[in-house]
């Protein structure tokens, strides 16, 4: 297993790092005292969001947040955006995944604006969205929304499980870099999941690995140019093996930063991964500049 250390990362985190290969060391993994903490913590947040989740059902009205006013942060925010100070004025939308709704990133929201950024919204799609690429055309007239309502012409995406998927899609099939700023996907199965096979729905099928829809995304991308970081977990529950939640696309060029000990619904809700996608939005994480090469 090879690791290329990211001097701007967390201690325990990982830039470019492949998840366990061999069914012995997935074993290890999985009991580790590291995992079982980590689970632990993933169902007290799964807990909260079962209670946070009714407040979500409604859509989020975009509003500038009055605290965010150049010259008036505190030193911190001001820190964060010493390279490029307009980093903090574009929109940054939050894309939460399958059966969920924006309640999904109450934490992360909150957090951003702490950390400077004026404009954080979110988007809900509904439960019954049954095709990836329809997904992604509504997500395309929303970001067009966003863009009329606030005077921007691009915008950050964040994307949790398949809003990740539907985010990627946007951008790499249907134009949407013309108005994506960057692109920060949180435990998406980018190559599939094995308990997709599981439930046969519409959608799900979409989740398996080889499905039709990931053929698409695996298919060339010469234009692309949006910077993208993938962020994903070694215990992740839903994306099995967690390893398919980077993204190795040679023509996208993705960050993988891979996160330990925290669990599939946790990923929005950890300070760690709130403070990795505010220094990804800030410009302050380098961008792959070469394809990935496989590991053993």
């Amino acid at each position: 297993m090879r690791a290329t250390g990211d001097p701007g990362c967390r201690p325990g985190w990982h830039t470019d790092e492949l998840s366990p290969g061999t069914p012995r060391e997935a074993l290890r993994s999985l009991i580790s005292p590291g995992a079982v903490a980590g689970g632990l913590t993933e169902l007290a947040w799964v807990g909260a969001h079962t209670l946070l989740y009714p407040l979500g059902a409604r859509r989020e009205p975009l509003r500038l947040d009055p605290r965010c006013r150049p010259g008036e942060q505190p030193p911190s925010v001001r820190a964060l955006f010493a390279a490029d100070p307009l980093a903090a004025r574009i929109p940054v939308l939050l894309v939460h995944g399958l059966i969920d709704n924006r309640s999904i990133f109450t934490v992360m929201r909150r957090g951003l604006r702490r950390r400077g950024f004026a404009q954080v919204c979110t988007w809900n799609y509904s439960p019954l969205l049954g095709d990836v690429a329809e997904g992604a055309r509504d997500l395309g007239e929303h970001v067009e929304r966003i863009c009329a309502q606030t005077g921007h012409d691009r915008v950050h995406l964040v994307g949790h499980s398949l809003g990740g998927l539907i985010s990627r899609y946007y951008v790499q099939r249907q134009g949407g870099g013309r108005r994506v700023e960057s692109l920060v996907t949180l435990g998406t199965p980018h190559g599939g999941s094995v308990l997709a096979h599981l439930l046969p729905t519409p959608m799900v099928r979409q989740l398996r690995p080889g499905s039709t829809v990931l053929q698409e995304l695996a298919e060339p991308a010469p234009d692309w140019s949006t910077p993208m970081t993938a962020v994903y977990s070694n215990l992740d529950q839903l994306v099995v093996p967690t390893r398919l939640g980077r993204c190795d696309h040679p023509d996208l060029r993705a960050r993988n930063v891979l996160v330990r000990g925290v669990g599939h619904m946790s990923l929005p809700f950890h300070r760690g991964v709130v403070d990795e996608v505010a220094a990804t939005l800030a410009g302050l994480r380098p961008a792959a500049s070469a394809p990935f090469a496989s590991a053993a």
